[in-house]
């Protein structure tokens, strides 16, 4: 077992709460970004779920965390702009996603979001047999089967939320 410091105990003891199978998995902090921590350690990008927070631009702002493969693009102009029910939405920026979620780019996981905020999962991603989500912090990531979302509160899984991008 890796020694789990104060942020890995924190995400340890929330994934243990939600009673699904897990592993926690160290990372160095500079390699926590997709693709890098994907060539470092030898996993798919194929298997890697980011979560990314998305706002709608109304008064007060709506926000949503989406759960998309890294292959994959969020579909933020069209899917998500129709669930939020507005009439423009974008990325959330690194100032509004870190106070929402206490959580550093590059470790943004659903494990630990507040309560109200909605969870939205593209269907893709359940289709997986393991998947590798952040961490809550750049030093951790969680790897488990796609189900461990659906033990969250408030979780949606999502038909085309996201889009395979054209090949390059």
């Amino acid at each position: 077992m890796v020694e789990l410091d104060p942020a890995g105990a924190a995400l340890n003891a929330l994934l243990a709460r939600l009673g699904a199978p897990y592993e926690l998995l160290a990372c160095d902090p500079a390699l926590a970004d997709t693709a890098a921590f994907c060539a470092a350690y030898g996993y798919s990008p194929g298997d890697s779920a980011n979560t990314i927070v998305v706002v709608g631009k109304s008064d007060p702002p709506h926000y949503a965390a989406c759960v998309v493969l890294a292959t994959t693009r969020l579909d933020v102009n069209r899917a998500v702009r129709a669930r939020l029910g507005v009439k423009r939405t974008s990325f959330a920026s690194f100032d509004e996603a870190r106070a929402l979620t206490g959580m550093e780019l590059g470790g943004v996981t659903v494990f630990g979001l507040p309560a109200d905020l909605p969870i939205w999962v593209d269907r893709r991603v359940m289709d997986r047999a393991e998947i590798i989500l952040g961490g809550g912090s750049r030093s951790w990531k969680v790897k488990a089967a796609p189900a461990i979302l659906l033990a969250l509160p408030g979780v949606e899984v999502v038909d085309d939320l996201a889009f395979e991008p054209p090949p390059v």
